[in-house]
């Protein structure tokens, strides 16, 4: 170990000499408190080092002592269900050791110690594994099964495994490698935040994952092993979103990063996780969630961490083949404290003060999403979807961090204020959000939901483009000024917006619409359209076509439980044809 002593403290940052035997990124102690700090700079025998607490009373002098390992999670059962700080600190074992304020230099194992764990052995003595296979399984939660697999660079065969109770810290197998080194095998692996987890094989982004709102799944879908940025201004419902996307999401495991967050935001999220109930399986959301709280009065550097802390927790779950979907909310605060810190150790300042690697910093945490084959299986595939929140300073998303985001993600979800003031939820502006995967899962819907799933969407993002080009016209001269069509087409994108568009997330039918839900509601408004554009043709009265009693029912159809869509569809279109046929034959009075 490399021991030196404080030589500067500018917030943060400690600046500490004697350090020559250090490395980049080592996790060191700072002064008699033990405070957590990080080498983030070596000059000569100078190390910069960023602490993850508070630093007023440091002085120099002070000793500084390296522990020779680079900042790692503990991953093992336990995980699920806890709530941790940006270095997996747990919060509510440190509330029982000192209160409701965090002391400093407080030290508690990321996992519990003491609890015991009913390990079932599934492979046997003479079992030859290596890197991700599965040795055994523990019952974490009543739906998540954790899988203990063999970690990294450790291959060779099993001389000893049992069954039975153990803790995190005890062996439950022993594994001889090919030199004759013996391996013991425990319940818990550590791994270091800032090194991507192996994997055997990246899968192409060919399958959505299914979120259940029908501006994501039908107009802008992210791929299961996706990037999605959801950028907007103050009171937008980014954090509203995220909240939507982690309950109802495809995901066996959600992960949800706090970063820099307001405190009662946060405080949001740690009441109502635990009360919300998981419309799969019936049991609390929190037994499949991990929350990494960072809010924004906790220092800075520890907000650097999180994220990478959040991601490395959640590649542990996908590498046991679980779909994982991880929000970060919001990488504009991580960009901050990076900012911070950069102008601590003096680096030259890139656009608004950034550090010229933000870019690249944000690659390195997007680039860890993916669809892939796990390590110790040919066929098992594991997701982790990651989808973070960009707060642009007053919504101007032509700032450093929102641009560098969206050079890296493939789905942009442009919240707009605008549309939340008027209560539509989600607030997502169709004119300018977008999808990159939507021609590469284009097979996916032929073949799992309608042949014609990609001709109906086009058709609705072209009556929107259009609405916004006719609404131009309107505020110019006036309605008059339109064409009995083109009165249709904003009726038709009326519609659009306020029935298909606009959903309820508190009403237990509407805040989760099936992709056969969705398609259906799409055929009903375009044949509203189709069917009152070929009557006009035939001198129907425009005014009584757009006041049909019909239209209340397709309106009203994303309220139709699952089980009664098929019947309810073909009545609606039953009646809509009827309709129109009597307003044909009354003419255009």
């Amino acid at each position: 170990m490399s021991t030196g002593v404080i030589k500067k403290v500018a917030g943060p940052l400690v600046i500490a000499e004697g350090m020559r035997e250090c490395n980049m990124f080592d996790v060191v102690h700072v002064s008699k408190m033990n405070l957590v700090g990080e080498v983030i700079e070596m000059h000569g025998d100078l190390a910069s080092i960023q602490v993850y607490e508070e630093t007023s009373g440091l002085g120099p002098g002070e000793p500084v002592v390296s522990t020779g390992n680079q900042l790692s999670v503990e991953l093992g059962p336990g995980l699920i269900e806890s709530i941790y700080d940006g270095i997996q600190r747990p919060l509510d074992d440190i509330m029982k050791v000192s209160g409701n304020n965090l002391s400093r230099g407080i030290s508690v194992p990321a996992l519990k110690r003491d609890k015991v764990w009913q390990f079932k052995a599934t492979a046997k003595v003479g079992d030859k594994v290596e890197s991700g296979d599965v040795i055994g399984t523990v019952q974490e939660t009543e739906i998540v099964l954790h899988k203990i697999m063999v970690p990294a660079k450790v291959k060779g065969m099993i001389k000893e495994i049992r069954s039975g109770e153990f803790t995190v810290t005890d062996t439950v197998a022993t594994l001889e490698d090919e030199n004759g080194n013996v391996h013991e095998l425990t319940l818990m692996q550590k791994w270091p935040v800032r090194i991507g987890r192996p994997y055997k094989k990246k899968l192409s982004p060919d399958m959505p994952l299914i979120t259940g709102q029908r501006v994501i799944d039908t107009l802008f879908p992210i791929a299961k092993g996706g990037v999605a940025s959801v950028p907007g201004p103050f009171g937008s419902g980014k954090t509203v979103v995220q909240h939507q996307l982690a309950k109802w999401a495809e995901a066996d495991i959600v992960v949800y990063i706090g970063c820099g967050e307001r405190g009662n935001e946060m405080t949001d999220v740690l009441n109502e996780f635990p009360e919300l109930i998981d419309p799969k399986t019936g049991h609390s959301l929190m037994e499949r969630t991990v929350l990494i709280a960072n809010t924004s009065d906790m220092p800075v550097a520890a907000r650097e961490a999180s994220i990478y802390t959040g991601i490395t927790i959640a590649e542990y779950f996908r590498d046991m083949g679980y779909s994982v979907a991880l929000m970060a909310d919001s990488t504009s605060r991580w960009a901050e404290a990076l900012r911070e810190m950069s102008g601590r150790v003096e680096e030259m300042p890139g656009e608004e003060g950034y550090p010229a690697y933000l870019g690249s910093r944000l690659a390195q945490f997007y680039e860890r999403a993916g669809r892939v084959i796990t390590l110790g299986s040919d066929d098992e595939e594991g997701s982790l979807s990651v989808i973070g929140a960009v707060s642009p300073p007053g919504g101007d998303i032509s700032e450093p961090v929102s641009q560098a985001t969206l050079r890296i993600v493939k789905v942009f979800w442009g919240l707009d204020a605008g549309l939340a003031y008027k209560r539509h939820f989600p607030a997502v502006n169709w004119l300018t959000s977008y999808s990159l995967y939507v021609d590469t899962m284009a097979n996916w819907y032929k073949e799992n939901v309608a042949d014609d799933w990609m001709d109906l969407r086009a058709r609705i993002m072209h009556l929107l483009q259009e609405e916004s080009e006719l609404e131009e016209i309107v505020k110019l001269v006036g309605m008059d000024a339109l064409s009995k069509t083109d009165r249709l087409k904003l009726e038709a994108a009326r519609s659009i917006r306020e029935d298909f568009l606009h959903q309820n997330a508190f009403h237990e039918t509407d805040t989760y619409s099936t992709l056969k839900k969705q398609y259906r509601m799409m055929e009903l408004v375009l044949a509203f359209f189709d069917k009152t554009t070929a009557a006009l043709d035939k001198g129907a009265n425009l005014d009584l076509m757009i006041n049909m009693p019909i239209r209340e029912r397709i309106g009203r159809f994303k309220y139709v439980k699952e089980d009664e869509i098929d019947k309810n569809f073909e009545d609606i279109l039953y009646n809509l044809d009827i309709d129109i046929d009597d307003i044909v034959k009354k003419g255009d009075e």
